[in-house]
């Protein structure tokens, strides 16, 4: 990853010039992949960019030379629900490249907040914060659930912006304090619940949306252990 953002930077220089400064704020699968050791990749790097129009053409360029994907790095984020302007107010230093270009990420109880504001259960929403809480511990520099709610407030207003039923998995993950247990099982749980969903959208294709999708899941569920 860090040889991508490397690229990124050099290619943007070239393009921009070294007195024309960006910034990247790395978020979600990417800012745990860089500052936590549980996950080894990301499939696409979601990313808050503040720079000029050059640098679309620079992440383009280092997609072609690396193969990547296409939007292997995109700002699709700003378009979910866990996404808020006040990301920017707690996002952490991370590198410079090129002089020119500084990545900064979340972390800690603010990446935390940002996966349980998204909550999905057929992503790595709940396994990341499950793997970000054991990550904590083991630096000597554990989250609680005071700095948990606190996160969520300052990002989205109030600790009741959390679901219900979200807020209790971060509760009842708190409390059992077996983070490597309950990791195992969340992204076991996660596995199963995202092959249920692909079976069903091949059975029912255009139903699923973002709104319906955990009634569904739930459903399915449901149907499944019966």
């Amino acid at each position: 990853m860090d040889a991508y953002l490397k690229e990124i930077a050099k290619e943007y220089r070239k393009r921009s010039g070294k007195t024309v400064p960006a910034e990247i704020i790395l978020i979600g699968g990417a800012a745990v992949v860089i500052n936590y050791g549980f996950r080894a990749m990301t499939y696409d790097m979601d990313a808050i960019i503040n720079a000029s129009s050059s640098m679309k053409e620079a992440i383009n360029y280092v997609g072609d030379k690396f193969n990547l994907p296409n939007g292997w790095m995109n700002t699709d984020f700003i378009r979910t629900d866990s996404y808020t302007p006040k990301i920017e107010n707690y996002a952490k230093y991370y590198r410079t490249y090129s002089n020119v270009v500084t990545f900064r990420t979340i972390s800690g109880e603010y990446l935390v907040a940002m996966k349980l504001k998204s909550g999905r259960k057929y992503k790595y929403d709940r396994s990341d914060v499950i793997g970000v809480l054991l990550e904590q511990k083991k630096m000597g520099e554990p989250l609680t659930l005071d700095m948990i709610k606190k996160a969520v407030t300052d990002l989205y207003g109030s600790y009741e912006a959390l679901e219900e039923e979200v807020r209790q998995f971060i509760e009842t993950a708190l409390k059992s304090g077996d983070y490597e247990k309950m990791y195992d099982n969340v992204r076991k749980a996660e596995v199963d619940n995202k092959e249920i969903l692909l079976n069903y959208q091949d059975e029912k294709p255009g139903v699923v949306n973002k709104d319906n999708v955990n009634d569904i899941l739930n459903v399915l569920r449901k149907k499944k252990k019966k």
